[in-house]
């Protein structure tokens, strides 16, 4: 479209003319740009002048209700208050753009259908490459309910209906239908766009009515395709759908292919086994996990520390050493020595990767007398560690001395010996 420079703006002061290299905000009496509103991002294009000067706007803002700017950076040339321009609006992107708007709104349909009318927008994001929205929904969406949902979308836009407008008095649209968001305020004329019907769209017989503003495909196939690729909730009883469209749900799909087959090929299976070589490969790992805990503990018998137990104070004493076991198993090393020695105390230190982990066990029958705790705490100070806890029958403790595990076991061993006796 063609226009006249009303208004330059640069480092927020107005200016009568502006230079090249220049970043500044460029106001028309007239634009064919889109402002951003309604959750749709503001277009992108170009304006030039009657005597060649460039600019590129990145974007376009709607201030004061109904004045457009153009964020510009002036490329070449020099432009002025006055100056004739040709405003061009990057199309491919507007079309990107139009399709997300679109699909948004056969979206918000199908989730009203699918779960119900309590479903009601509470924002949302049309820009070039996707699209999200935020919705009121107690719940997560189900698989089977977020297909359905897809698939629908989908039917519509195969149906190539019309898409129209219409203005109206803001009472007739609702009358109609025509869905209003909440606390949004209408002037005396609002804009009706509606789609997705079965035969060509009038209002009455079409399937989504929306009040709004925003740039819209002129009929439902030019969407292509619309595939959900997240939902999630932002906040409590507000869910967020997010979907790509056109070129852009194919890009996805392409991307998921190529990681598919990559990942099929690295499994020497096909796209089609791949879940369940996935499954029997995860299967192997858990029990692969099981045998070497198992190992471990049979192995811990024979670990560093004196090896056979011996007796402290009259109490059997059972330290073991071990290098390169996690500390989420040593319970079960302390467990299996308990077992094995009947009546008395064990100790288990472990260097893992240079950090110390300490557990303490004390059987059953002497937890009157002898606590974990305070054998565990006497450890954790040789193993530059602070404290520890746990209960009467099994404390553990940690420390950043990895190499004085057998210090530790000596501390736990002198704590021991001064033990009250038996009464």
């Amino acid at each position: 479209a063609e226009g006249v420079v009303t208004a330059l703006i640069v480092d927020g002061k107005q200016v009568e003319k502006a230079e090249p290299g220049s970043e500044l905000l460029v106001i028309v009496n007239q634009t064919p740009f889109y402002g951003e509103s309604g959750g749709q991002m503001g277009d992108t294009g170009t304006i030039r002048t009657a005597d060649g000067a460039l600019l590129t706007v990145t974007d376009t803002q709607k201030k004061l209700g109904d004045v457009f700017v153009h964020v510009a950076s002036l490329d070449s040339g020099t432009v002025k208050l006055g100056d004739p321009v040709e405003l061009m609006v990057d199309a491919e992107r507007r079309d990107r753009l139009r399709a997300n708007h679109s699909a948004t709104h056969l979206l918000h349909e199908a989730l009203r259908r699918r779960l119900g009318d309590h479903v009601a927008q509470k924002g949302s994001l049309v820009a070039p490459d996707r699209l999200r929205f935020d919705f009121s929904q107690p719940t997560a969406i189900s698989r089977e309910d977020l297909a359905w949902i897809e698939t629908e979308v989908n039917r519509r836009v195969r149906m190539n209906s019309a898409v129209t407008t219409r203005l109206m008095t803001p009472d007739a649209a609702i009358g109609e239908g025509a869905m209003a968001l909440f606390g949004e305020k209408y002037g005396d004329e609002v804009r009706v766009v509606s789609m997705g019907g079965d035969v060509e769209a009038d209002g009455k017989s079409a399937w989504s009515v929306e009040l709004c503003g925003g740039t819209h495909v002129g009929r439902t196939g030019d969407i292509g395709l619309l595939k959900v690729v997240s939902e999630a909730a932002v906040a409590a009883g507000v869910r967020r759908v997010e979907a790509v469209t056109g070129i852009g749900a194919l890009d996805w799909l392409n991307a998921r292919e190529t990681a598919l087959t990559e990942a099929s090929a690295e499994l020497k299976t096909t796209p089609e086994d791949l879940p369940a070589r996935v499954h029997a490969l995860i299967e192997d790992r858990r029990r692969l996990e099981r045998e070497l805990v198992e190992t471990r503990k049979k192995l811990a018998s024979g670990g560093s520390g004196g090896g056979a137990s011996k007796t402290v104070a009259g109490i059997t004493f059972a330290a073991r050493a071990l290098d390169g076991v996690p500390a989420r198993e040593l319970k079960g090393v302390a467990d299996g020595l308990k077992q094995e020695i009947g009546s008395g105390v064990v100790a288990v230190v472990s260097n893992d990767d240079g950090k110390a982990s300490l557990v303490v066990g004390v059987t059953a029958d002497l937890t009157g007398r002898i606590s974990a705790v305070d054998l565990v705490r006497a450890g954790s100070e040789a193993l530059g560690g602070k404290g520890g806890g746990g209960r009467p029958d099994m404390a553990q403790a940690g420390g950043p001395d990895g190499a004085a595990g057998e210090k530790a076991l000596a501390a736990i061993e002198a704590a021991l010996a001064s033990a009250p006796a038996a009464a």
